[in-house]
């Protein structure tokens, strides 16, 4: 199925007193590019990000966005340093027996001094943190997949009308074709005729030029392996796998068909023909650009 390099996923999920959130975002690029953004501490993520995406998507410029948040401090243990909490509490008394104040030391007044409480972050199980988070990169993914499948779905649809519009284009083409050589020879007989005022006209001689023109005008090559092309491309457009480099390869070997056909033109309704094929190509080749 073809698929565009443009799409869009987000899921989110409440897991071990977390809240993750993964946003995948993607444009048209030539290969795969990744880039994420994740919280500091859980750097550790983007390399298996990189590659657990790189397993469903082949091309564009990815970009993956992390949030996670800690709603019941499931990672953060408070201790209180009794030792320090002890030094000032016999320091205080201390001074106030020396200078005489009265001691109204209470709890609060202890636990407000610096040191007193320690804060860490305990040790977290990165495998858990992982498996919680692929689980929501996936319903991610398959959000992004499918609005890729969508606009690659409608992409399809284009594609295959303009190559409609080619197929009639190639065939007006080599039903021109024949016409232009037998024009050719009735403009040169005509001239000949002007010229030698109908005395000894070689009639082989027409014969001769006009065949040499059809040789050199000669598109029947170039219209087969158009409509081989045609073919292929159709074919292309229902495979099950990434095919936009394909595609770009092929929509090359339109142009060059088109060219050599315009180079040989000496119709001005060929000619016109051929421009009309050639936007079409060029139309197909943009949104080629845009398929993974």
């Amino acid at each position: 199925m073809i698929k565009s390099m443009t799409g869009f996923g987000r899921a989110e999920m409440s897991a071990a007193g977390r809240d993750i959130t993964v946003e995948i975002r993607s444009v048209n690029h030539r290969y795969y590019e990744f880039s994420a953004r994740v919280p500091r501490a859980y750097g550790y993520l983007e390399e298996k990000l990189k590659t657990h995406l790189g397993g469903r998507i082949s091309r564009g410029k990815v970009e993956v966005s992390v949030l996670i948040t800690n709603t019941e401090a499931a990672d953060t243990e408070i201790a209180v340093n009794l030792p320090v909490a002890k030094g000032y509490v016999e320091a205080l008394r201390s001074v106030s027996s020396e200078l005489g104040l009265t001691d109204d030391l209470t709890l609060s007044n202890v636990m407000r001094l610096p040191d007193v409480f320690t804060v860490r972050k305990a040790a977290e199980d990165e495998e858990q943190i992982w498996e919680d988070v692929r689980k929501v990169t996936d319903e991610a993914i398959d959000k992004f997949v499918s609005m890729r499948e969508k606009e690659g779905a409608r992409m399809r649809e284009d594609v295959l009308e303009r190559l409609d519009v080619i197929d009639r284009l190639v065939c007006e083409i080599e039903r021109l074709s024949p016409l232009s050589v037998e024009n050719y020879r009735n403009r040169l007989y005509a001239r000949l005729c002007e010229v030698l005022e109908d005395k000894n006209i070689d009639e082989q001689r027409i014969v001769t030029e006009a065949a040499v023109f059809a040789d050199k005008t000669a598109v029947a090559e170039e219209t087969v392996r158009l409509k081989s092309h045609i073919a292929q491309l159709t074919d292309m457009l229902s495979m099950n796998e990434p095919a936009g480099r394909k595609l770009d390869f092929l929509i090359q070997e339109f142009n060059r068909e088109a060219n050599t056909i315009g180079s040989k033109a000496q119709d001005i309704a060929i000619t016109k023909a051929v421009v009309e094929l050639k936007s079409e190509i060029e139309k197909i080749r943009e949104q080629i650009q845009n398929i993974e």
